[in-house]
This record gives C-alpha cells, structure tokens and sequence, in this order.
C-alpha cells in the first residue's frame, strides 16, 4: 500500500482544465482535498492514489465531451462507480496525473417494460436502487452483493459481479441486454437494445462488461428482469463431508425443478467467527459440525410446494447420511437471522485479525477437492495457518481466505501473502479454475494473471486494448 497524502490536485494543461470545468459545469468538478480523499483509496486499502482532478460529469453527453477532451491532450482517465471494487482497479495511480472520472451523478432509471421483462438504467444508480424498482413493477432485478446499498449497475457490469444468485441467473453479463458505452475517442456507442436475438455479427457489449474501464465507459444498460419471486424457502443445514455437499445440490436442482436460488457453504470456523465477533448471530443448530449449506429455493407463484419438496428432500437425506441437522427457516425474519450468519463470515474475519483473501472458481464437481488440497498445502506450508473456504458453492466460486494463525504478528503474516497466494492459485488452476471468479484483476491480480493465462489469450486482450484504446488513457495499468 503506498502511503501518500489524502488528496493533492496535480496540475492540467489549463487549456483542458477550462475545457472540463465548461463541460460538466460547477457542480461536475472538484480538487478539494476533502471530497476527493475518499475517491482516492480502494475499499481495502491496499492502493491510495492522486487525481488530478475529480470530474462528476450529469449525462453521457458531458462524458464523452470529457473524454474527448483527455483524449486530445492524452490525459488517462480512471472511472469509478462506488468505490467498493476489491482488486484496486478504480483507484487511480500515485503519480497524479489522471482525472478521476465518477459516474455518480448519472442516477436516472430511464424506463422499465413489465411486458418486455427489461429495464433501462444509468450507469450511477445504486444496485439496491435498481432492485427496487423492478420490485415496484413486480419483477424481479436478480444481482444481489454485500455492496448492493452503496455499488453502482455501472462497476457492477465493468466488473462482471457475480453474487450470490449465480447459480440460478448468471454473473452480471448474462443479465444485460445492451449498453450505452463513451468509447476512448469520445464518441458514444448507443447499443441500448432490448433484443432478446441479434444475431449480427460481434456481440460488442460483452468487451465492455468485465473490461474495468479500460476500453470504455458504460454510462448505461437494458438489463434483463423475471418474474419476482413471491416464495422463498431458506434451509441451513450441516454436513460433515465436502462431497456430501455435491450430492445434496444435485438433489435439490432436481427436486426443486431447478428453483435454487442460492447454496452456501459455511465453515465451522467462519461460523465461530461471526458468533465470537458479530453481535446478534447465532447458531441456528445445537451441535457442532464441520461444515454448514445456506439453501435457498424460489417461485414466482405462493403455494409452489417447494417447502415441502425441501423438507422432504433433506429428511431423505438425514435418512441417507448426507446431513447430519437442519433448519428451515419458518418466516422472512428467520430467514434473515440465517443470512445473517453468513453475511457476518466477513465482519468476524476481519475482527480475528490479519487476513489474506482469495476469490477463486473451480468447476463445481472439484471444488472438494480443492479445499482439500489447498488446505494442505497451506498448512504445510504455514503451521498454524487457518484455512476458511466459504462462498457459493453453487456455482464453484470459493472464497478461500487465509486467517493469521493464533497469536502471530500480522506483520509477518502478510509478508507471507504472495507465497501463500501462489499455492492457493496454483491449486485453483491445476484443477481447472480461475484465479479470479467475480472480483475482476484490476491492479491487484494484473501481473500475477500472466502465469496462468495462456500467451495466446493475454495476446488477444492485448490486440482488443490497442485496438479501441491506442493511447492507453482508459483506466491504464488495470487488467492488462
């Protein structure tokens, strides 16, 4: 992490100065340390930058004015929607000559179709703010993250965000049907079509969602709306095997018709965690058990009789050996305190103490196997070292987080993170995985991608960033 000053205003050529201060007019524009500062450092902390200047440009015709102005004099440009991203790729560099380039004040729902089953939306609106409307036309906006009150549609699509109803909808860039895109030039890519079939040529808005910014600003998007769910059935249930979490997710798609929303996995470790540090958590079971499943089915009509297929499917499978306990939860209140316990994995974590985080996918049937393994090699590795593996299970996405062993300095504990990092990335992609399921690269992983991706592949990228961005002023140094 560098540690540098809050905020200081690098100088512009003060004919492009003029030029954005005239575009975006005296509310799109800043160099006040104070309302810069927190535009400056990542979520984590790990990255903490200078800007030349904070622009807030209101539609997507003061951004691309603003592009092509940084274009013209070949100043880079670093968009940024919340500032909840988790790999640096919004925080600008140390040097301080970018514009920082926010698309908060682009917040407009432009238009909903319930009949179309589509929404049109700006690039700015909060994600709990875009669910919330397509609730309001009882539809349903299925993306759903920890950062939803405060992550804008906008770095969730440059982000490809994945979430916790993957395994039933898709990562963010199965749930767009079109996009409004500044293109590094300036111009502006009107791609807001609501084709369910286009069979055209290229599909042009997929290089721009998971691409961080760096061949484009999205200032807007048509995303896919479903039939809002009117039942949801959430079970917690304990396993003491890996393997017998496969086998109960295979019974539940099928039981269910498919209808899992989510599957969870929870640690006993995590879920002491939470206990230990998180005020108003508990433990939904009696006993104590190595792992835990947070399931959850949906349907859009009342009386689906999912919660009957659920109870009887896991009564089978306390018959069979598969689960040792389980809880439904027999309210929205109960359902919540078991959402709860795993969404306070986090908090507890980050009370224990120093940790090193990696966000992975193996295919579905491995990821058992990659525990297993990546566990070992840990452990023999570090002595004492506490593996926590827990995420969506569901779709393969581990989130596989190393825990500072007892007592130990923090310090030295992550001076082991880059050797600790490679076992655990050499173990995903062994087995066929990613080193990166939903968080992106951004600056964090931009270098270490280069040991796992084939030459050909990074060449490819390489080729698209040239092609679109010949100047490098998007979002440089990220991704690639």
């Amino acid at each position: 992490m560098s540690r540098l000053s809050p905020a200081r205003s690098v100088a512009l050529p003060s004919a492009l100065r003029a030029g954005i201060e005239s575009a975006v007019g005296p509310k799109g524009w800043t160099d006040a340390p104070d309302e810069m500062a927190p535009h400056l450092v990542d979520l984590r902390g790990l990255y903490r930058g200078r800007a030349a200047l904070l622009v807030r440009p209101g539609s997507a015709a003061e951004v691309a004015e603003v592009v092509r102005l940084c274009a013209a004099a070949r100043v880079p440009i670093v968009p940024q929607g919340g500032n909840t991203g988790l790999v640096g790729g919004a925080t600008p560099h140390e040097h301080g000559g970018e514009i920082l380039l926010s698309l908060a004040r682009l917040d407009r729902i432009r238009s909903i179709d319930a009949l179309d089953y589509t929404m049109t939306v700006e690039a700015g609106c909060i994600l709990r703010r875009v669910q919330e409307a397509a609730a309001a036309a009882d539809r349903l906006f299925p993306l759903s993250l920890g950062a939803e009150g405060s992550c804008q549609i906008g770095g969730n699509l440059s982000t490809n965000a994945g979430g916790i109803a993957v395994l039933r909808y898709g990562n963010a860039r199965e749930l767009v049907l079109g996009l409004e895109v500044v293109l590094p030039d300036g111009r502006i890519w009107d791609g807001l079509r609501s084709l369910r079939k286009d069979n055209t040529g290229y599909d042009l808005k997929q290089l721009f969602i998971g691409a961080e910014g760096t061949l484009g600003i999205i200032t807007a998007a048509v995303l896919k709306l479903f039939p809002r769910p009117h039942e949801r059935i959430t079970a917690f249930a304990a396993i003491d095997a890996l393997p017998a979490a496969l086998e109960l997710l295979s019974r539940c798609r099928t039981a269910s018709g498919d209808a899992v929303t989510s599957f969870e996995l929870i640690p006993r470790l995590g879920l002491d965690l939470a206990l230990r540090h998180v005020a108003g958590t508990t433990d939904p079971l009696a006993g104590r058990h190595a792992h835990y499943l947070l399931i959850e089915l949906s349907a859009s009509a009342p009386g689906s009789g999912l919660r009957e297929r659920l109870e009887g499917l896991l009564a089978q499978a306390m018959a069979d050996g598969l689960v040792r306990d389980a809880t439904l939860a027999d309210s929205e209140a109960a359902s919540r305190r078991l959402w709860r316990v795993r969404e306070a994995i986090v908090e507890g974590e980050r009370a224990e103490g120093a940790s090193v985080k990696h966000d992975v996918s193996v295919p579905v049937s491995r990821v058992p196997r990659f525990i297993e393994l990546a566990s070992r090699r840990v452990e023999d590795a570090l002595p004492g070292v506490r593996p926590m593996a827990f995420g969506h299970l569901g779709d393969g996405n581990v989130h596989f987080n190393l825990i500072q062993p007892a007592g130990a300095d923090p310090r030295a504990f992550l001076d082991r993170r880059e050797a600790l990092s490679r076992i655990v990335h050499d173990t995903a992609v062994e087995l066929g995985g990613s080193i990166s399921a939903e968080h992106g690269l951004g600056r964090l992983k931009r270098d270490e991608i280069r040991r796992y991706k084939p030459a050909v592949e990074l060449d490819m990228m390489r080729r698209i960033k040239a092609a679109l961005d010949p100047d490098d002023i998007m979002n440089p140094g990220k991704v690639v």
